[in-house]
């Protein structure tokens, strides 16, 4: 399984800290920005090389931060195959995984305590999908709908 982590300049620092810890654990990251703290940089130009990759690596994931998380789950959910979410706590972090098989999250760093956040990863990486029938046929509702095209 493969990581694939973003940030804008809100989030650079605990995307430092969560990759740091990720690869410390002996996993395979890849930082797709920002490479350095600028303030003046736009989360969307990261955030969506993080998401493709996602969308073209089926067994990875994606964790994105910024200084809400709401932006980077919004963008991240542009890409066909992303099931972005903004983690909030551990239960709904859990319950994305299980009930929605999500492949990427979003991290707001001015909301959430970093020792939290390092909580929220974990489960995040370590919640398998649940794969009952109700959920897999959601899932693909949401898929559907990623087909519409106005």
């Amino acid at each position: 399984m493969k990581e694939f982590l973003a940030s804008d300049h809100a989030g650079f620092e605990v995307k430092e800290k969560v990759k740091k810890m990720l690869e410390d654990q002996g996993h395979e990251v890849e930082d797709c920005g920002a490479f350095e703290f600028n303030p003046n940089d736009d989360y969307p130009d990261f955030i969506k090389v993080a998401a493709i990759k996602v969308a073209q690596n089926l067994d990875s994931f994606g964790i994105v931060f910024g200084k809400s998380g709401a932006g980077e789950a919004m963008a991240a959910n542009k890409i066909k195959g992303i099931r972005a979410f903004l983690a909030i706590n551990e239960k709904n972090v859990v319950l994305a995984r299980q009930h929605n098989d999500a492949n990427v999250m979003s991290i707001g760093s001015e909301l959430i305590a970093e020792g939290d956040i390092f909580k929220l990863v974990q489960l995040f990486l370590e919640t398998p999908f649940s794969g009952e029938e109700r959920h897999v046929r959601r899932i693909e509702k949401i898929k559907e709908i990623e087909e519409v095209s106005l």
